[in-house]
Parts: C-alpha cells; structure tokens; sequence
C-alpha cells in the first residue's frame, strides 16, 4: 500500500506500508522513525475502535497511525 501526505510542519512524504516485520515503512526516514516510536502503542483503527497496539507489522495499524499523527492525502492499494 503507497501512503501519500504531509507532517505536522508541512513536509510532504510518500511511504510504502508493506505490511511485513523487519521494515515497517519505506520511502520516509522519518515516518518510519514515528512508527517505531508508536510501536506497541493503542492506535484506534477506525473512528470508534476497535482500539488495537500499533505492530509495525499490521499495515491497518500503521495507515491508522498515519492518519491521527500526520494529514493523509492518498492511499493506492
């Protein structure tokens, strides 16, 4: 899945979530680094749950990620 938006500062990133251990984004050092931070954190996965701790693994739980921390622009499956 290709992930496109903006930061909070207003940096545009484009990141694909591979939904594999090992890598949990690639294409943003920074993203990657916000997810690793989050890791093992609740993030609710849509607007009323189910609430879910973030796996850098679980592509839902990272676009879940993207869209509270960060302005979602596009997402191509």
């Amino acid at each position: 899945m290709m992930v496109t938006g903006t930061l909070d500062d207003g940096s545009a990133y484009q990141v694909q979530i591979p939904g594999q251990g090992g890598s949990p984004v690639t294409g943003s050092r920074r993203v990657r680094v916000m997810v690793e931070q989050y890791a093992g954190t609740p993030v609710l996965l849509g607007p009323l749950g189910p609430r879910r701790n973030l796996d850098p693994a679980d592509a839902d739980a990272v676009l879940a990620l993207l869209h509270e921390h960060t302005q979602v622009a596009e997402i191509r499956r």
